[in-house]
């Protein structure tokens, strides 16, 4: 299962993951775009497996519904790619009333992945692969006396924090799976040229660009999707869990990833956020 599949690199991760033959499961917004993606992705990959669910992933509603709807489906999640992720200029509220960015870029990735967990576990040697960015690296730590941004909000800060949260998300749940067979890592796709940022309007999306490019990084969605391909289906990384990917290298992330009392603390509060009763 991808999320955010309906273009960019999540239509290339799932191109390429049905190219190798694997049942694929897209998720997306839109049912128009969800069912042309099916088109574009058989007709790429020349796999007729390919599904698709509908879910706003901003909202806590769809994303219980999604994994209701999955459950109902299938048996059994192989691999999940939280890929769904944006950028917001100005504050926004999700349908629940919490802030955008968080609700879109991190809880969606921590409810989804909870919610399915049971289905994971029932595969052998399943994979977790959260979509972060080296945007993390220009967060200093989780502000958790502000972190929905009320007091103060900007979208690079508001961003940077969202990609932290992956991957101290992804480090704290290594630690909650290392006595199963599931694996999880994050990874930095880089500079990608797609339509990230178009929702702030044309330009944003590219100052985006144009800054990627004048960076010397930027890179088609075949190309940034590469390393999300690479940790779902290569047999090199086969028990490698807790890591975070680069140009599908391990690399070491920012300082503050590596806090596992900020890493338990949004735990906790996450939990509290998506209603969860407890989870793994």
């Amino acid at each position: 299962m991808i999320t955010g599949a309906t273009s960019g690199i999540g239509a290339a991760t799932a191109i390429a993951l049905a190219e190798q033959g694997a049942n694929t499961i897209i998720v997306g917004r839109s049912e128009e775009k969800c069912k042309r993606t099916v088109r574009r992705v058989t007709a790429g990959s020349g796999n007729h497996k390919v599904d698709y669910f509908i879910a706003d992933l901003s909202s806590r509603k769809d994303i219980c519904q999604l994994a209701e709807q999955f459950k109902a489906r299938y048996d059994q999640l192989d691999v999940l790619v939280n890929n769904a992720g944006a950028k917001f200029l100005t504050r926004q509220e999700t349908v629940d009333g919490y802030e955008m960015t968080l609700a879109l870029n991190h809880l969606s990735y921590f409810l989804l992945t909870n919610l399915l967990i049971d289905s994971i576990k029932k595969s052998s040697k399943a994979r977790i692969i959260n979509v972060a960015s080296g945007s993390h690296g220009g967060c200093s730590g989780i502000d958790f006396d502000d972190l929905q941004s009320e007091k103060e909000y900007t979208g690079k800060r508001a961003y940077a924090q969202s990609k932290l949260a992956n991957i101290l998300f992804t480090y704290e749940l290594a630690r909650r799976l290392e006595k199963t067979d599931v694996t999880v890592n994050a990874l930095n796709p880089g500079g990608v040229a797609t339509g990230f940022c178009r929702n702030n309007g044309w330009v944003s999306w590219l100052k985006h660009v144009a800054y990627h490019f004048f960076s010397g990084d930027l890179a088609g969605p075949k190309k940034g999707a590469r390393t999300s391909i690479y940790l779902a289906a290569s047999p090199e990384i086969e028990g490698i869990s807790g890591k975070y990917f680069v140009d599908r290298k391990p690399v070491r992330s920012s300082t503050a990833s590596y806090d596992e009392d900020a890493a338990k603390r949004l735990w906790d509060v996450s939990l509290e956020l998506t209603g969860l009763p407890g989870s793994l």
